[in-house]
């Protein structure tokens, strides 16, 4: 299915804030961003960089800023997407179609698409090395064809490895995630590619 299906179908789903996210996408498209579809969700771009998207979640509907931290937040609604995890994502969470203050909203996406006009978007910190977790340093000195399979990562997906057994809190569970990340690397499959 093309992306420009995928996101007909996100909008047309029966839910309860189907309305909600309707509106949402009537304002991100007068706002002048590209629409787009990515993990599995519209994201509205700027030059092919992400700027916000429109989700929908069990109690809750929203616009995700991926630059959000740069917003004023005059009404002080923007919450931290992650706690602990992003760092440059906020999102406004709505819980009803009246909630959603048209001209606010409209003003947010705008000054979103302003900064990343402007540039002004969150460096990710790129010098620090990944330490690789004793477990899977272990395998990788044991297997010379594992260990070149791993360097081929870009860094980043070497960190989503990593981070994946080192956030783990009980051995058998990190013994667990490294025996589903070995297979991933050996065939050169990143953790999280199938959402990309």
């Amino acid at each position: 299915m093309d992306k420009s299906r995928k996101i007909e179908a996100y909008y047309e789903k029966e839910h309860p804030f189907r309305d909600g996210i309707v509106l949402l996408r009537e304002l991100a498209l007068k706002s002048g961003a590209d629409e787009d579809f990515k993990w599995s969700f519209p994201v509205y771009t700027l030059n092919g960089k992400n700027v916000f998207g429109i989700c929908t979640f069990k109690s809750h509907f929203g616009i995700w800023f991926f630059n959000g931290v740069f917003l004023k937040d005059p009404k002080n609604v923007l919450e931290n997407a992650q706690e602990g995890k992003t760092k440059g994502m906020r999102h406004w969470k709505f819980h009803s179609l009246e909630e959603v203050d048209q001209p606010a909203a409209v003003a947010y996406m705008m000054e979103a698409l302003e900064n990343q006009k402007k540039g002004v978007v969150l460096k990710v910190d790129t010098t620090k090395k990944t330490v690789v977790p004793d477990l899977l340093q272990t395998e990788l000195d044991k297997d010379n064809q594992l260990e070149s399979a791993f360097n081929t990562f870009t860094p980043y997906k070497q960190k989503e490895f990593c981070d994946y057994i080192a956030e783990a809190k009980q051995e058998k569970t990190k013994l667990r995630r490294l025996e589903k990340i070995l297979l991933m690397i050996k065939n050169g499959v990143g953790l999280n590619d199938k959402y990309r």
